[in-house]
Order: C-alpha cells, then structure tokens, then sequence
C-alpha cells in the first residue's frame, strides 16, 4: 500500500469533496462554503474574513465528516487554521446573540431586586437597632411623690413660723404687726438665698462671712422676737420660741429650696418617663409593623428573583449547549488540521495533489 493511500486511510477523506487546491498556494475556503457568504464591509472592523449566512448553513457545520474532511484540506494546505475557526464563532455568537441579551436582560433585572433587597434589610437593620436601644433605655429615678410631701411640710413649716411670728409681735406692734412680721420673717429666711448650705455642704470650705450669713440672720431675726415676748411671757416660753424660730429659720429654708431643686429634678425624670412609657408602647409597634412590611416586601421580591432565575435556566442551558458543539466543532476541526499539517512534510506536492484530487 502506497503513502498516498496510507494518508488516505488514516484521513478518512470524503470523495464529496470538490476542490482542488494549488499546492503551492494557500488553501483558503472551499467553492461551495465560499458561495455561503457575504463580503464583509469594509468599515466594520472584524477578525473574520467571511460572515456567516445563518439561511443557508455549509455542510461543515451540520457535518462531522465534512468537518473532518475540512481539517484534512486545511491541513495539508497553507491555509490558517483561524479563518475557520472564526467562521464557527462567528456562527454559533450569532446564534448566541438573543440568548445572550435575554440572560443579561434577566441578570441586570435579579441585580436590582437584589438591590433593593439589600435596602429593605438595612432598614430593616435600622429599626431593629432602634427597636433594642428603646427597649434597653431605663427609666429614670426618681422620689417625686416623697419630695412633693417634703416640699409641702418645708412650706408649711415656713408659713406656720410666719404665723408664729406674726402673733408673737401682735402686743408689741398691734397696728402693723403683719407687716413687722413679714420683715422679721424675710430677714429670718436670707439664708434662703445662699446656694451653699453650712448644714448640708460638708466639703465646702466657709468663711466666717458665709457662716455668718448663715447662722447671724436667723439668729438676729430669732432674738429680735425673742426680746418682744420677753415682757408678757416667761423667760422659759420666751428662751422655747426663741429656739424654735431659730431652727425652723436655719433647717426650713434650706428645706424648702433643697426640696425645690429636687422638686424639678424628680418632676423633669417623671415626664422622661412617661414620654419613654409612651414612646415605648407606640414606637416599638410602629417600627415592628414597619418592618413586618418590610419583610413581606422581602418575600416578594424574592419570588420575583426565583421566577426570573427559573426563566433564566433554558437560555443559560441552550447557550451551555451552544458552547459545548462549538468546541467540540473547533476541536475536531483541529484535531484533523493539526494531525493532517503533521504528515504534510511526508507527502510531495504531486501526493498532496493526488489526495485533494479524490
């Protein structure tokens, strides 16, 4: 058996084949596959030299012995094993195109579902967030009903010394004894004024100017009573009003402010409170409603996304497909090419010419 029949044999060649290449020169396509295509424009820029006719496909493509036999040709010929390897791209990226466009249609549709997925979980985080902090917030506090008691027995103890002084200077000042009274009372309570207290500032640091003003006005107001009763009452009752004054002047007053400042402390924690109570019962049910629509949006748009992804499933496994005949097209094409370019050293031109002859 000659080589020619050898090559032959192995190459398998189909006698359907009608081309009859100079072996001197560059085999380029096959008369009947050329017929199957356009000119390309001249303007398009393009690595292909022929543009697929998608109407009328060429054996090659719907045959794997054609194809076979076309990797022989190409082979044993100085044609570029590229020429053809693009035709089949080009053909099957046409094919392609449409399936192509519909899975990036449906793609960019899934990533702005998942967008605003993603938003609606960040909301939903947020409020959550504000859901727990309210919940953990404490309530304030506070004594208020203890130091409206204490501000009121502050007050009456001052209003009841006032009266205790007023009767006390009514032998001595019958026309206006109110009016001494009242006089007696403010210059007994001037320690009032004074935001230090000498009784209740253990750390602080007092002169004897403060201590003073303290102690010397309660104690002068005190003792101007005490030298008005002195004459009709006995020393006794007079020395008992005198030390009484004396006390309620030095420990009322600063009651009554202490209690005061404490007062409007306890009172501003007591509407806290009640706004945290109120904040509470409405905010927290507010935002879990808030985020239960959330989640339903949530839900929804998930089942949107699983519809497009089940639609997404047939053209996604026909471009698969596609891919697949299109590099197992190339890779036979190749394999004969290369196989076929390896025993062309082998033949003479005249054995060459005899094989494309067949």
């Amino acid at each position: 058996m000659s080589i020619i029949d050898n090559v032959k044999k192995i190459f398998g060649i189909n006698k359907q084949i009608a081309i009859i290449p100079d072996s001197t020169e560059s085999v380029n396509l096959m008369p009947q596959v050329e017929e199957k295509y356009d000119t390309p424009n001249e303007t398009e820029e393009t690595n292909n030299k022929y543009i697929l006719n998608t109407k009328e496909l060429p054996d090659w493509l719907t045959n794997e012995d054609v194809l076979r036999d076309e990797g022989v040709i190409f082979g044993l010929s100085d044609a570029k094993v590229d020429d053809k390897i693009n035709i089949i791209k080009h053909y099957f990226a046409h094919e392609m195109a449409d399936l192509e466009n519909n899975v990036a249609y449906h793609t960019e549709k899934i990533g702005e579902i998942n967008l605003s997925i993603e938003q609606y979980e960040t909301q939903i985080n947020a409020l959550t967030e504000k859901i727990q902090k309210l919940e953990e917030k404490p309530f304030q506090i506070h004594q208020l009903p203890r130091t409206i008691a204490g501000f009121i027995l502050a007050l009456l103890m001052c209003i009841g010394n006032y009266f205790l002084i007023d009767d006390s200077l009514k032998y001595s000042f019958p026309d206006k004894h109110w009016v001494v009274a009242s006089g007696v009372f403010l210059a007994g309570m001037f320690n009032l004024f004074n935001p230090k207290s000498l009784f209740h500032d253990q750390n602080s640091n007092f002169n004897w100017r403060q201590a003073l003003e303290e102690i010397g006005m309660p104690i002068v107001a005190a003792g101007f009573v005490l030298a008005q009763v002195i004459d009709y009452q006995s020393i006794s009752k007079s020395l008992a009003l005198f030390f009484f004054i004396s006390f309620v002047f030095l420990f009322a007053g600063k009651l009554l402010l202490g209690n005061l400042t404490v007062l409007k402390d306890d009172l501003a924690g007591w509407l806290d409170n009640r706004t945290l109570k109120k904040d509470k019962a409405n905010n927290i049910e507010l935002w879990s409603e808030k985020i239960a629509d959330l989640k339903q949006n949530i839900d929804s748009q998930r089942v949107e996304k699983w519809k497009i992804i089940d639609t997404l499933q047939e053209p996604e496994a026909e471009i698969k497909k596609l891919t697949e005949k299109r590099d197992m097209l190339i890779n036979i094409f190749e394999s004969e090419f290369n196989l076929a370019r390896n025993y062309r050293d082998k033949l003479s031109g005249q054995q060459i010419q005899d094989i494309l002859n067949e």
